[in-house]
């Protein structure tokens, strides 16, 4: 088990006046020696914090005069300080099995712990919760919580994960139900192995067994062109097209049953379908937006002026991977110079942009990402704006959301792009300011400026 280390304290906070520094290892609050960040922010909370800290060799007490609820002002470097639940299925649709060797270390990591899944989102398919588990998640009020389902049915579910235990283990998503907490789930549908009768089947055994799940996102297989399994590939247009009209139809029959619609199709499925999205009532508040759920429709809204602020903050692709929380339990962690953190590590470099403000404008985003904003682009009825589809040869396959564009395609790209042209960039593609491949945005040959991904960003960034 590795101890906190503290990254960044705010300045005149609880934790500066006290003298807590960067570099510093928190080996106990309150006499505690905290195992995650959940535990930190518990322990942190209390009035009038005594840690046990060890700086150079040294160790000592550092006396925290706080009121209770007062945020201590100190930033840790991970989330987890006991070792991450690691994932042991073997999934043949697992994308983290179909990336490109080379990347950083920490990509490769298959994680399956509950306790991510309630800080950043994650999906956990729960084949190694235990009555433990169960305790902490009720004790600490951990929800929601995100469950990868795929299939009620048990066969299939074991097939799908390659464990034996995956059927047996939905008892415990029947547990968590019982209890009251708030589970999302999702079905990703591999073709030829959980779509057509088999997405009917487990959408009927949701109704039947799972009634009390908040939502059900359904999201198409991911492909890269480092995919080694033959079974798993791209949907074609009619098995897209059934997917959307299998969602639909069951939405009505959840909305009969239930007075809620329940399961929601991704995005990708009505690009992929040739299919209009649904109006924004039908998506019930966008609950699994941050899932690809709704993004378009939210976007559009943001974008045409339709509503005031964001739906919410778009942490991108193994955002996990790169640190904690900021500020609450689901906030991604920002640099030091957007947080007013005073941090041990030097500050990523700012993005100096350098055409004109009234320059031609390209916006860059992934394939997927072009075929929202090209209409929205349209209503502007600007010629000095247009927008730039990068290709994902990195990974391949179907990969077209913006959330995976790394540097090497990016710099393709705009190598072929004028140099007097100014170049938005959504930040969901960076984590910590870095591109999954461990580029930096100063490495590509043309200056850009990262833009919230969020519609009513992009609207500022366009206006002059």
């Amino acid at each position: 088990m590795s101890t906190p280390v503290v990254v960044a304290v705010a300045p005149g906070s609880p934790a500066a006046l006290a003298g807590l520094e960067p570099g510093d290892e928190v080996l106990a609050l309150n006499g505690e020696v905290p195992r995650d960040v959940i535990q930190w922010r518990v322990l942190a909370d209390e009035a009038d914090v005594e840690l046990e800290v060890r700086r150079g060799g040294l160790t000592f007490a550092v006396e925290v005069a706080k009121r209770d609820g007062e945020p201590l002002g100190a930033e840790v470097q991970s989330a987890l300080f006991d070792q991450v639940r690691t994932c042991d299925n073997h999934c043949e649709f697992c994308f983290i099995y179909q990336l490109p060797p080379g990347l950083r270390q920490s990509l490769y990591l298959k994680d399956d712990d509950y306790r991510l899944s309630f800080l950043y989102g994650n999906f956990t398919t729960l084949t190694r919760f235990t009555e433990i588990d169960l305790e902490r998640v009720l004790l600490d009020g951990l929800s929601p919580l995100h469950v990868s389902i795929h299939a009620t049915d048990h066969a299939v579910r074991n097939r799908m994960l390659r464990n034996r235990r995956g059927g047996p283990s939905l008892r415990w998503l029947r547990a968590l139900l019982d209890h009251g907490v708030e589970v999302h789930g999702q079905v990703v549908v591999c073709p030829g192995v959980n779509g057509g009768h088999v997405l009917d089947d487990t959408l009927a055994g949701v109704l039947d067994e799972l009634p009390e799940l908040a939502t059900l996102c359904v999201v198409p297989l991911g492909v890269s062109r480092y995919n080694h399994e033959p079974a798993m590939r791209e949907h074609t247009l009619g098995e897209a097209i059934a997917v959307v009209d299998v969602v639909e139809r069951w939405q009505q029959v959840f909305l009969a049953v239930l007075g809620r619609r329940l399961v929601f199709a991704a995005d990708e499925y009505y690009l992929l379908a040739g299919r209009p999205f649904p109006e924004a009532e039908a998506y019930e508040g966008f609950p699994m937006h941050e899932d690809g759920v709704g993004m378009a429709r939210t976007f559009e809204l943001e974008f045409l002026g339709q509503v005031e602020s964001p739906t919410g903050p778009q942490s991108g692709f193994f955002a996990w991977v790169d640190g904690a929380p900021a500020e609450g339990y689901r906030a991604p962690r920002n640099p030091a110079g957007e947080t007013g953190l005073r941090s041990g590590r030097a500050a990523p470099v700012a993005v100096q942009l350098r055409p004109s403000r009234s320059a031609p404008v390209a916006i860059l985003t992934g394939t997927y990402g072009a075929s929202v904003l090209e209409p929205l682009v349209a209503t502007l009825g600007r010629s000095d704006v247009r927008v730039v589809a990068v290709e994902n040869r990195f990974f391949g396959g179907n990969t077209g959301v913006a959330g995976l564009l790394v540097g090497d395609d990016l710099a393709r790209v705009l190598g072929d792009e004028p140099e007097s042209h100014r170049y938005l960039l959504p930040d969901v593609c960076l984590s910590e300011g870095r591109f999954l491949d461990g580029r930096r945005p100063d490495d590509l040959p043309r200056p850009v400026e990262v833009v919230p991904t969020d519609g009513i960003a992009l609207r500022k960034a366009l206006e002059r």
